[in-house]
């Protein structure tokens, strides 16, 4: 069945019994891990019979790639020829590096200081290239005005890298006049979204993109070991990555060593062997979303957020997340006096959360019902101490 013609599943209590941690615990932590569904395991399971029964399935195993890369396409309007499927963000955005030139007075990284390690430590180990590296840092209220951006690109930028939202706040930047004003300045845009990819809809037609990375560990609801980098159709025969794979070759079963010869689109920036497990996990993890719905998933999310921040104010708590329209997402940080301990006094009762930066991370996703913001919010006054 078809992501346009399967019956769509209501987000909340009636896709809750899918995923059995909720029987015995208050999940709140999609930031760092989505919850396992039955779904998930079951994929697993599929995987595992299949080795068995049938040995090497190459031909299917290749196959289940190619359906993952049309799943990632649909999330986020694309083409499946402008997707490539790679095992991490680290990988994609590796790959995407080695095809920037750094020459003819572009030699300009930009990024923000919001962004995941991946892309920090990455577009420095370009330094090593002559890159120079530029940090777009946030004002004391955790937001990074636009004009931030604007100062730091010009005309010897290559690439500036931006996050849909901060894994470190859940501050939601505006990702399409970023991508603006890179383009004024004729540089790529690339916005890493794993916090965002299955949270919030994603649309790179809409917002501009050159590049959007993401993978399945959270708000797609599968594991680690999978993810996806969009490359706009126009940049295919542009952009040619030094860093490669066999899977990336125009003809994988070739299995020619003489030259270099990449696919003529997106999967030039696949890489070696797929990881098929995680792909059939990837895969089941992914429909579960698309059989709510993202745009779903955001509404149903806000109404819980938004009875969170109002629990959160009653209790006199410090929200480090900026609240203006438009800047919020599911991931919503509390101030705390000792984040790891209010963490671990919440696992105490059953309840995951997590910590970064000082801060206690509450992250709310489609099996999340107010039940579980109520007992998050009794909690949290029980431990009032712990609240800065």
């Amino acid at each position: 069945m078809t992501a346009s013609n399967r019956l769509l599943q209501a987000p909340g209590a009636a896709v809750r019994a899918r995923f059995p941690i909720f029987e015995h615990t208050t999940y709140a932590n999609s930031c760092s891990q989505g919850a396992l569904s039955h779904d998930v395991r079951g994929a697993y399971e599929e995987y595992l019979a299949g080795w068995d029964e049938h040995g090497a399935e190459w031909e299917h195993w290749v196959e289940r790639a190619e359906s993952a890369r049309a799943a990632f396409a649909r999330l986020v309007n694309a083409d499946a020829a402008e997707i490539a499927v790679t095992t991490s963000v680290s990988q994609g955005v590796s790959g995407l590096v080695s095809a920037l030139s750094l020459e003819d007075g572009r030699n300009r990284i930009v990024i923000s200081e919001f962004e995941f390690p991946t892309v920090g430590q990455i577009a420095h180990a370009q330094e090593l290239r002559g890159a120079e590296v530029v940090h777009v840092r946030p004002e004391p209220d955790g937001r990074i005005p636009l004009e931030r951006f604007a100062e730091a690109i010009d005309a010897r930028t290559a690439l500036v890298c931006c996050t849909a939202i901060s894994y470190r706040t859940g501050y939601r930047l505006d990702v399409a006049e970023v991508a603006r004003l890179a383009h004024e300045q004729g540089a790529l845009c690339l916005a890493d979204s794993y916090q965002a990819a299955g949270a919030i809809p994603l649309d790179v037609r809409a917002l501009g993109v050159d590049l959007l990375t993401a993978g399945t560990v959270k708000y797609l609801l599968a594991s680690a070991g999978l993810a996806f980098m969009y490359v706009r159709e126009g940049l295919h025969e542009r952009l040619l990555p030094t860093q490669t794979g066999w899977f990336a070759d125009e003809d994988i079963f070739r299995m020619d060593i003489s030259d270099y010869s990449p696919a003529a689109d997106a999967r030039r920036f696949d890489s070696g062997t797929p990881p098929v497990p995680n792909i059939y996990a990837g895969l089941a993890g992914m429909a579960l979303v698309e059989e709510v719905g993202v745009a779903a998933i955001e509404a149903h999310v806000r109404g819980l957020v938004e009875r969170l921040l109002a629990g959160l104010d009653e209790l006199g708590a410090n929200v480090a997340t900026p609240l203006r329209a438009g800047e919020l997402g599911p991931l919503v940080c509390v101030a705390s006096t000792d984040a790891r301990a209010l963490v671990d006094a919440l696992l105490a009762e059953r309840i995951v959360t997590s910590e970064r930066d000082g801060n206690l991370r509450i992250s709310l996703h489609l099996y999340n019902v107010e039940e579980d913001v109520a007992t998050l919010l009794d909690a949290l006054a029980r431990h009032r101490q712990l609240l800065a």
